[in-house]
């Protein structure tokens, strides 16, 4: 009785893993995003598309999009109003100004911080890289993407463009999104990070 109780118990046990499927994605950073938009309390998902949802489209993980970029402090620029989605402006202030090399060409960014943030625990040192690019509206969304980054001690700052994400109304109208400055145009095919998200 003993063994077939364990037996039973074995079963189960390999049942509920089964039922659990694994987070998707190649990188720690794609799993977490995965488990986000699958959890009810963190996903910008609407419920009909969060019910069907197995894992985000992103681009194959590459290193050449991983960039040491030299970051120029612009200390006396002034707040302003970042447009959004919505009515809703958001303060941001430009913090300086980034060069990097991708693929063997020289870009520029402007890089900023969300002065709203600044208040919060933890987001003291976040600097916020909206950015668009020439797979917009084909393979990335339409609006851009955005990356984040953490101030540095020095003048080299590492940006991950692997991380390059949707703002969340690429998902879900109700929300109200940073317009990308079109300053920040990235005359390039940055394929990597989050690719363009098809609803229900």
């Amino acid at each position: 009785m003993k063994h077939i109780l364990l037996l039973f118990l074995a079963i189960s046990a390999l049942t509920c893993a089964q039922d659990k499927e694994p987070l998707l994605g190649e990188t720690d950073w794609q799993r977490q995003m995965n488990a986000d938009f699958k959890d009810a309390t963190k996903s910008p998902l609407e419920d009909r598309d969060r019910k069907d949802f197995k894992g985000l489209d992103f681009f194959k993980f590459d290193s050449a999009y991983v960039v040491k970029a030299k970051l120029k402090r612009t200390p006396d620029e002034k707040p302003f109003k970042m447009k959004t989605t919505t009515e809703r402006l958001a303060n941001y202030v430009k913090y300086g100004v980034i060069t990097f090399d991708l693929k063997g060409n020289q870009h520029e960014l402007n890089i900023y911080q969300n002065l709203d943030l600044l208040e919060k625990p933890g987001y003291e040192d976040y600097l916020f890289l909206p950015f668009l690019d020439n797979t917009n509206g084909e393979e990335s969304y339409s609006g851009g993407r955005y990356v984040e980054a953490r101030i540095p001690n020095d003048d080299t700052i590492l940006i991950d463009f692997n991380t390059a994400y949707n703002p969340y109304c690429a998902y879900n109208e109700k929300y109200s999104c940073p317009i990308v400055p079109r300053v920040n145009y990235l005359d390039a095919e940055v394929k990597a990070g989050v690719k363009a998200f098809h609803k229900h």
